[in-house]
């Protein structure tokens, strides 16, 4: 018998001795042969032990309105939650068993607390399916063990992480108490607790079992009248062609007939990419190699809870008397060939790879030393480029819906994300804000690179028991996107030599901070110490690469891994206070730039934007864009442009309307996609164009802009000829350039959208300009800062498709008092009329504590909303946050509501006073951004 002890002190001696037989060591390889099925912890796996039959084990229908793919949590959850929304014309097809592929040998852990407010909603409603909905349904019983969960924190910052998980469990009524070692201890007295700061415990966590949960679900769904088929193998998915030429599902192709459906959902897991291709669709995930062993039976183990030791990058799940092992580690193993053979089946484990989950799990439970291994279980799993899953419709194919990438937590989120994706397939949208889920998040240009899904998916996976801070950064895969004020070689315009000029060095040359957004290098912050440049790759040092040496953009990295303010919180405030006191120019050149012209363009533009955007040519206007439910799918500004023959990139050709949207750049590609199908939809003989990568921009901000850009723009910046929301095509030293009176940080200012070739000279010009005035460089976290201290809201953060225009304080962005129609209307209509039972309010506390978002609102001692967002606000000196609050006995929040309540904020427990706004604290007349400085 091999055991735990033993065995890490083999694998990490000079010479080794014999393992048992289930403890055989096995070259570490990036991919390796299937091994027969071996024992996991379950009583049963869905296989028959006859084996499978020759062919489908029912007739397939010639058609359905949905055909779901993959039967294991996801695909299972899906069509039952489809079943249960009234679409009963619904067939899952499996090429096997259910659970056959990766869901048979998953740990089955469900933990109710994430560092998200979605997530512990999906959470919840997979709970609540598996504990409790499905039992009522059928009588069976899932296999829903609730023994609770245990997080352990070995320092400071990892219990000020689950500290703030705690506060936000309070906002949902989950139970959750911080445990010192002692009271840790008590609990579990097998736990070596002598180098624990504290843990979180969670008594409502618990197990599934996959076999019992899969059963009961599809019953539920064959119940209500779906049909599952196994032993199905897709071969091929028919695509054609509409009127307009959009691509459309038609079909779906196998061995024993063809269903003809406009609907199918990748629930294939590992095999989901060879499935998008059948279709021509884009599937970013890749497979790995996921480990957990099962101990023989440890006395006094039973009825403990599960056990997450993220600084270990162990988990210890209960199993019986018995416990299963496994983690996270620095060096998985690439699955590269995926087998179309593979079911029920298991890899050998490679205990080098192994081992060090071992050496954690020993120290944290110390009668492992001497616990037998009864078990190994090596399965494939499929993980993406930033450890979430991938739904939604794929942008290349309407009809084709993405259920796949769960990065082994299919289990725990199936139950939610089966019911936002059985909801999506039938109204077009999911309920909740599933962004952070939606294959729209990446870009199309990366969605099929290789080097990008392969290096983020790695970093990704190993830094998964890692403390989730406000302000981190991928080091994978970056430099994908750069602009052209990113970094030069070439020699200045002026000099005949390498220009030494700090003013004059572009952006990489004057210590930017970059941070990565849609594969794009944007401005974060700028280090007074000199260039930090961001290096490639390096595997954390994993597969014999070598780590980057004095690498500098890391170790600054390193220091923002605090949940206090940063070393470099004065920087920031320098950059935020330099704009409100003078001038600054920001590099906004990631925003998506697109073209909106055609025959229907303005009937278009009326019905996608929320504001009239059909004002004179010349005007820009703020607006939202919504789906059906009256949700923000968008806030972006929308300039009306003069009808004529091409001058692109600053302007298309067009004999009528015709329009210039600027999008945030790291939202770039929903926003594409969401124009796109609104157009496709509606059927409007529109062309949406992308200019994004022809034009750079930059925003020049502060009391003294104006007076910059007068020596630079061969135009008259007065306000009379000037106004705010207005922008013209004018010369900047030299060069055509579109300039717009705007501002996202509350200040007199302007947009210089500016051709790719054209930026560095037209930035110097700007830089040289403004030397006399003490300009500089600044930065997004600057951006953060002093747009929410200003009130201006962020999209995914304070707008958020859950989120109705009228809830974030956007009404004067809604055309309303005309007759004009446009999507989602008719929702803010009725909820105007009914009331708001939700909506957005600025808070503010007099004590300088960091603030990040997910604190508990607390209104008269009562939980009734968190926070989405928060920063420190260096003009008016105090902690802001935005966060939606509802009235706990679900009335209207009215003004009233909130000036007579009192309201306090919980920051990792502890509670401070807040103030609350209805307008913003600074400058709430907006006298500023009018060039009004009293």
């Amino acid at each position: 018998m091999g055991f735990l002890g033993s065995a890490v002190r083999r694998v990490f001696s000079a010479v080794r001795s014999p393992l048992s037989p289930l403890c055989r060591t096995s070259t570490r390889s990036y991919s390796s042969e299937l091994t027969k099925e071996k024992s996991v912890p379950y009583e049963k796996t869905l296989k028959q032990e006859d084996g499978a039959s020759s062919g489908p084990t029912k007739p397939l229908p010639r058609s359905a309105d949905a055909v779901v793919i993959g039967g294991g949590s996801l695909g299972c959850q899906t069509i039952y939650h489809l079943a249960k929304m009234g679409m009963t014309n619904v067939v899952l097809l499996e090429r096997d068993r259910l659970t056959a592929g990766t869901t048979w040998h998953t740990a089955g852990l469900l933990w109710q607390l994430r560092p998200s407010d979605v997530e512990v909603e999906l959470l919840a409603h997979t709970r609540n399916v598996i504990s409790k909905d499905l039992e009522e349904e059928t009588g069976l019983h899932t296999g829903w063990i609730q023994n609770g969960g245990l997080f352990i924190a070995s320092n400071k910052q990892r219990l000020d992480e689950y500290k703030r998980l705690m506060s936000l469990g309070k906002v949902y009524g989950i139970e959750s108490h911080v445990l010192s070692p002692a009271e840790t201890k008590d609990l579990y007295p097998l736990m070596n607790v002598d180098d624990l700061y504290g843990t979180l415990y969670v008594p409502k966590d618990g197990t599934m079992d996959p076999a019992g949960t899969c059963t009961t679900l599809t019953r539920a769904a064959t119940a209500r009248g779906a049909t599952v088929i196994e032993n199905c193998p897709v071969t091929g998915i028919q695509v054609r062609a509409d009127d307009i030429g959009v691509k459309r599902v038609k079909a779906v192709e196998t061995q024993h007939g063809t269903i003809e459906t406009p609907c199918v959902v990748n629930c294939a897991g590992v095999w989901a990419t060879k499935l998008g291709e059948m279709a021509g669709v884009k599937v970013p995930l890749i497979a790995m190699h996921h480990a957990y062993v099962v101990t023989e039976r440890i006395e006094g183990i039973q009825n403990m809870p599960n056990v997450r030791d993220h600084d270990a990058s162990v988990y210890l799940r209960l199993q019986g008397d018995a416990l299963s092992v496994g983690g996270y580690e620095r060096n998985p193993i690439f699955w590269d060939e995926v087998s179309d053979k593979f079911a029920f089946s298991l890899f050998d484990l490679d205990w080098d790879v192994f081992m060090q989950h071992i050496e954690g799990a020993v120290n944290r439970v110390p009668a492992l030393e001497q616990t037998g291994i009864k078990s190994t279980v090596c399965g494939p799993e499929s993980f993406t480029a930033d450890h979430k899953p991938l739904m939604g419709e794929a942008p290349e194919v309407r009809g084709f819906f993405l259920g796949c990438g769960f990065n082994s937590a299919g289990m725990m989120l199936g139950g939610g994300c089966g019911r936002e994706l059985a909801h999506w397939i039938i109204h077009g949208r999911p309920e909740k804000d599933m962004y952070g889920y939606d294959i729209r998040r990446f870009h199309n240009s990366l969605t099929d690179n290789k080097r990008w899904i392969r290096e983020r998916s790695h970093e990704s996976y190993a830094k998964n028991y890692s403390v989730v801070f406000p302000f981190d950064e991928p080091l994978a895969s970056r430099n994908m996107r750069k602009d052209p004020f990113h970094q030069v070689a070439t020699n200045c315009f002026s000099c005949s030599v390498l220009c030494m000029c700090g003013c004059f060095q572009v952006l990489t040359e004057q210590g930017c901070m970059f941070q990565e957004r849609h594969g794009w290098e944007r401005p974060g912050w700028f280090n007074k110490e000199g260039p930090v440049a961001v290096k490639d790759y390096d595997y954390y040092g994993a597969y014999d690469v070598k780590r980057n040496e004095k690498y500098k953009y890391d170790e600054l990295l390193g220091q923002e891994y605090t949940f206090d303010f940063p070393p470099h919180h004065d920087v920031i405030k320098n950059e935020c206070l330099s704009c409100r006191h003078s001038v600054a120019v920001f590099d906004m050149s990631y925003f998506g730039k697109f073209y909106l012209t055609g025959p229907d363009a303005k009937k278009a533009a009326d019905w996608l934007f929320t504001a009239d955007v059909n004002k004179k040519p010349g005007t820009t206007v703020y607006t939202c864009m919504l789906n059906k439910r009256g949700g923000s799918e968008a806030d972006l500004t929308v300039s009306r442009l003069e009808p004529g023959a091409a001058n692109l990139p600053l302007a298309p050709e067009s004999n009528g309307d015709a329009y210039y949207l600027a999008i945030g750049g790291g939202v770039a590609e929903h926003n594409w996609n969401h124009i796109r199908t609104v157009l496709q939809d509606q059927g409007f003989r529109c062309q949406l164009t992308d200019h994004s990568e022809d034009m750079g921009m930059i925003s020049i901000q502060g009391p003294k802009s104006r007076e910059v850009l007068q020596e630079v723009l061969d135009t008259d910046l007065s306000n009379e000829a000037f106004s705010f929301s207005s922008h013209k095509v004018v010369n900047a030293a030299g060069h055509q350039v579109r300039a717009m009176r705007l501002s996202f940080v509350g200040e007199l200012g302007w947009e210089l959208h500016i051709p790719k070739d054209s930026c560095l000279p037209v930035y110097r010009a700007v830089m040289a300009a403004g030397a006399k005035h003490g300009i500089i460089n600044s930065g997004y976290r600057a951006i953060d800062s002093l747009s929410i201290e200003k009130g201006y809201r962020h999209w995914h953060a304070d707008l958020r498709p859950d989120d109705t225009p009228l809830e974030a304080g956007l009404a004067f962005t809604c055309k309303l008092k005309s007759s004009i129609p446009f999507q989602g209307r008719d929702m803010l209509e009725k909820q105007k009329k009914e009331g708001l039972k939700r909506r957005i309010v600025c808070f503010t506390t007099d004590e300088k504590v960091p603030m990040f978002g997910l604190e508990a609102i607390y209104r008269n001692g009562v939980p009734v909303g968190h926070l989405r967002r928060a920063d420190y606000g260096f003009y008016i000196d105090k902690t802001i946050g935005y966060g939606y609050i509802r009235n706990p006995d679900g009335g209207v929040v009215s003004a009233d509501f909130i000036k007579s309540g009192e309201f306090t904020l919980e920051r990792m427990g502890v509670v401070y006073k807040a103030k609350a706004h209805l307008k913003s604290p600074f400058d709430p007349e907006n006298k500023r951004v009018k060039g009004i400085y009293d």
